[in-house]
């Protein structure tokens, strides 16, 4: 499929007619569309990693090829599978929260507690937990009453939405186009990240459904092309993934021109946007008495939460504050060191890469070079203010930086939340890592600390990549962003459970891997996680979490445990 100015016209002509029949489609037809897509992306997952590891450098033996399963067609048939769920019981006459445990939370709200749900997710996820809270003062019974959002309503669509495909995970860009048809009832131009352009093959085929139906289109090309979406005058909405310079180029346009009109607060779009844009996410670590293995496990969690993907994710941790006080501090730099050393070398295939590198280590001239290649960096030292350059800038490279706080329990604690609400830009995630005991110490100043973080994700002993995998989760930004002062974007995705206005997500993990939880006290069987770099059976467990996720059976947990359990 070309991208020529005049496909773009086609394509928007096509779904102005497509936008009609997704109205008449009903909710029975909707969810066929969706099983049509879980058959096709199981179908596909083998070639669509094929291409994935093509397109990042990777060879086909790498461990690391468990990061394209699982954050590419993993995710997605998690978020049909989801989806599906919701429209069946909508179907029924009933909520798509019907079934899930809702309590309340600090300040006024509720939780809906969206993992564990069900056996399956008990013996897969032992020891984590997510939940979705909303906003204060909304209670339960309107929480059911109002989720399912657009498709409470299916006839009353809702226009022409252009998505810009992200070019980092490659299940961001499908995941964005069902959220767009389901949650928000709309018809969807999407236009391909280039980096992701020999995978448009496989999107045909996943979306065959919804292209044959009228209701999705697929384009290529360049910015031309962009700009000619979302300033068509039949595209009545806009959603992208990416940088807030990229969001600012498309609200107010690009170079001076640009700078003036956003001064200005005149925009040249005029239809409604919404965005994930990343930032520079913070990891909070509470000091405490730790053993030498839980120094080496936290190391490898902060260096996965760094390296995954090679740091080209919108929510990879950049700076890790730590206590000045903290008796440990040294050693477990030395582990973070040795970690990053460990974990496998990659290419740097996303553009500008080495020249971000660069800029960070000219920066800061006691960067230190990390990894076999010294393509990694590390900067020690840091000042918690927002004047600190590596606070300000989202570096989306592997770069990661250390800032100190003095103090050690609650005083450490309220500062570090005090530095990640102000000095640090974006509110997309952020992480704590902290023992089970001194979370039980800190008592309800560490609940606090959860309510008083303004982020969309909060991941406790977890990485907040675990809600972005979590289908039922809300990913995107803290609410509350404008386009004239962005952050990390307006809105949320995936949401299965099309919770209205959803707050946060908060999620929550084992301090330790099995064996050393059950030793400790702590309930969980969860080895080390196979989304962590240094797992050397990484793309054996995700393939198999994979075809799992396409259709749960009893059959399949032996192989998968046996493959997990060797990382």
């Amino acid at each position: 499929m070309t991208s020529t100015a005049t496909s773009v016209d086609e394509a928007v002509a096509a779904l102005k007619v497509g936008e009609s029949n997704w109205a008449r489609t009903t909710l029975e037809q909707r969810r066929a569309l969706l099983e049509r897509l879980r058959v096709a992306t199981e179908a596909a997952a083998a070639e669509w990693v094929e291409i994935a590891l093509k397109i990042k450098g990777l060879p086909a033996d790498s461990p690391l090829a468990g990061e394209e399963w699982i954050s590419g067609p993993y995710a997605v048939l998690g978020g049909a599978n989801g989806l599906a769920a919701s429209l069946a019981k909508l179907e029924k006459g009933g909520s798509p929260l019907d079934g899930y445990k809702i309590k309340a939370a600090p300040g006024g709200r509720n939780a809906i507690r969206v993992l564990p749900h069900g056996i399956f997710d008990h013996l897969l996820f032992s020891g984590f937990e997510v939940e979705v809270w909303s906003k204060p003062d909304v209670d339960s019974r309107a929480l059911k009453a109002h989720a399912g959002l657009g498709q409470r309503r299916p006839e009353d669509t809702d226009g022409v939405c252009a998505v810009m495909g992200a070019g980092n995970i490659f299940s961001i860009t499908p995941l964005d186009v069902l959220y767009q048809l389901f949650a928000d009832n709309r018809v969807v131009v999407l236009k391909l990240n280039p980096i992701t352009d020999p995978l448009l093959p496989i999107l045909e085929r996943i979306f065959a459904g919804f292209i044959e139906g009228g209701f999705v289109r697929i384009l290529t090309g360049g910015v031309d092309v962009g700009q000619a979406l979302t300033q068509h005058p039949d595209v009545t909405s806009v959603h992208m993934t990416g940088s807030s310079a990229t969001h600012d180029a498309i609200v107010y346009g690009g170079g001076n021109t640009g700078k003036e009109n956003k001064a200005a607060k005149t925009p040249i779009l005029d239809k409604p946007i919404t965005s994930e844009l990343g930032g520079v996410s913070p990891t909070i670590i509470l000091p405490g008495k730790w053993s030498k293995a839980d120094l080496k496990f936290q190391a490898e969690h902060l260096v996965t939460q760094k390296l995954h993907n090679n740091g080209y994710n919108c929510v990879a941790s950049q700076v890790a504050i730590v206590s000045a006080d903290w008796a440990q501090k040294d050693a477990f730099l030395a582990e973070v060191r040795a970690a990053f050393d460990r974990a496998p070398s990659r290419a740097d295939y996303y553009p500008g890469s080495a020249d971000r590198v660069q800029a960070a280590r000219s920066t800061y001239k006691f960067a230190e070079k990390l990894g076999k290649d010294q393509s990694r960096t590390l900067l020690v030292g840091l000042k918690p203010t927002s004047g600190e350059a590596a606070l300000g800038i989202e570096y989306f490279a592997p770069v990661l930086g250390i800032s100190e706080l003095p103090g050690t329990g609650a005083e450490f604690l309220d500062a570090a939340v005090e530095a990640s609400n102000t000095q640090f830009v974006g509110t997309l995630g952020v992480n704590i890592i902290a023992r089970p005991n001194t979370i039980a110490e800190l008592g309800e100043r560490f609940e606090k600390a959860i309510v008083d973080l303004k982020y969309g994700t909060i991941a406790i002993n977890a990485w907040t990549g675990v809600g972005y995998l979590t289908p039922e989760a809300s990913w995107g930004a803290f609410p509350g962003h404008t386009i004239d002062d962005v952050q990390s974007g307006i809105g949320v995705v995936h949401n299965t459970l099309l919770i209205a206005d959803p707050e946060r997500t908060v999620v929550r993990g084992p301090f330790r891997p099995s064996p050393r939880t059950l030793i400790n006290r702590e309930l969980s069987i969860a080895p080390k996680p196979p989304w962590f770099v240094t797992n050397k059976t990484a793309a054996v467990t995700g393939r198999r979490l994979t075809y799992f996720n396409s259709k749960p059976s009893w059959l399949k947990l032996p192989a998968i445990f046996a493959s997990a359990l060797r990382g």
